[in-house]
């Protein structure tokens, strides 16, 4: 009788899952590798921008997710429900910051834009426009931010981002609207209808 081999680039976040449950270290391999590099960003996104912070909080996820896969519910999807914990790793982080200091919430102004032989007045309104949008989002709340950032810049459907922070679609619609709404106002500058 020939051995069944699994093609684990096939199979779904969900049945890799269940495979981990069961000591598959090749399933684990393949959500990590499907997963750790955007978990790495995700965390360091949130955390104030710190890549060290970002990747020892994606390692421990990937360590709770090894010790314990049965925490995952089949119910839900593997993405929505990585995230939300994710999610609740930062909001545990920063009321432990909160309570070590007074940290100020914002969003770094030191993105990096890339030079790729631009001219010189391009890399200078792309420079512009990140710090620009940058501080717009830091002076959101927490709330309005983060469905602005999920669904903007990590690419969430309206319906992942209500799951991923545990509120309906509605809400998410109505924060996205307003987040959108003032943002737009304070980079209506770099609108290029706006340019004769």
């Amino acid at each position: 009788m020939g051995i069944f081999r699994v093609n684990y680039k096939k199979q779904s976040d969900e049945h890799l899952v269940r495979l981990m449950s069961k000591g598959d270290e090749r399933a684990f391999d393949e959500v990590y590798q499907r997963y750790g590099s955007k978990l790495a960003y995700y965390f360091t996104r949130k955390l104030k921008h710190d890549k060290e912070k970002g990747e020892d909080f994606m390692h421990d996820l990937f360590a709770k997710l090894i010790d314990r896969p049965e925490l995952f519910d089949p119910n839900r999807s593997f993405k929505t429900w990585i995230y939300s914990v994710a999610n609740n790793m930062c909001i545990n982080e920063y009321k432990k910051m909160a309570v070590r200091s007074n940290t100020n919430n914002g969003i770094s102004s030191e993105l990096q834009v890339s030079a790729n032989n631009q001219p010189i007045e391009e890399q200078l309104n792309e420079k512009n426009f990140s710090s620009d949008l940058a501080k717009s989002l830091s002076k959101l709340d927490e709330k309005h931010r983060e469905v602005f950032v999920m669904r903007h810049m990590d690419g969430f459907s309206v319906k992942e981002v209500a799951e991923v922070m545990g509120i309906n679609e509605g809400t998410v619609k109505s924060r996205l609207f307003y987040a959108t709404k003032k943002i737009a106002g304070v980079l209506q500058a770099y609108n290029p209808i706006n340019e004769e």
